[in-house]
């Protein structure tokens, strides 16, 4: 019992955990990926002199959002901003004058329609061809235009369909769906060349029109 009783207290030596409390907060702070906002990845064209080339107005989808977030597709009203995906489909595919003449990919329109697989040309054939839309998508633009007083969720809304729409397109023609597309992985080479059969000659042509004042309807 008198060995016991004489027996030293067992205690942990602390001085040093506020040191090491230290260390992990700055080892934390150095390697912890803080998520920002970092905006929409567009890439801008280079800053090179304007080249007055006239554009006709059927080769120009108007997509316009107001300050009340309310959509207009030329100039009409869009109560579901979800339709836009099938609008895009088929004002870029619409070839209703596919030309001979060679774009930046080094393919004319004629030579895209040709490489469509049957479904997309049946469909083509039976509910587009019009003369009054897109001339085939080397010509065709979409372009969106905001108002000052536009959300940024909106915007994000119309962009996200009209993405989707060309991913469709693009997975269409490969044989896959549009998340399947969307998902292929560029650096293995099989599906590389997938990806960019999906593509060829058909870039997305998204222009970025200057917002308008606030207090549009």
């Amino acid at each position: 019992m008198s060995y016991q009783r004489n027996r030293p207290n067992q205690e942990v030596n602390a001085g040093s955990m506020a040191d090491i409390a230290f260390l992990l907060l700055i080892f934390f702070l150095v390697t912890t990926q803080i998520a920002t906002d970092k905006g929409l990845p567009m890439i801008l064209p280079p800053n090179t002199p304007p080249v007055d080339t006239p554009i006709n107005n059927r080769n120009i989808l108007k997509i316009q959002i107001s300050s009340l977030d309310k959509l207009l597709l030329e100039d009409e009203p869009l109560e579901n901003v979800a339709d836009l995906r099938q609008v895009v489909y088929d004002f870029v595919l619409n070839f209703g004058a596919p030309g001979q003449s060679k774009n930046a990919d080094g393919v004319s329109d004629q030579e895209v329609f040709n490489s469509l697989p049957s479904s997309m040309k049946n469909y083509i054939r039976s509910n587009l061809s019009n003369n009054e839309s897109s001339d085939g998508p080397s010509k065709a633009i979409v372009s969106i235009k905001t108002d000052r007083g536009s959300s940024y969720e909106r915007y994000i809304e119309v962009m996200d369909e009209v993405f989707a729409a060309y991913y469709k397109i693009y997975g269409e023609r490969v044989g896959l769906s549009a998340e399947e597309y969307r998902k292929l992985n560029r650096n293995d080479p099989q599906q590389r060349y997938l990806y960019d059969k999906g593509k060829l000659g058909i870039n997305k042509a998204v222009s970025l029109a200057e917002p308008t004042k606030a207090g549009g309807s």
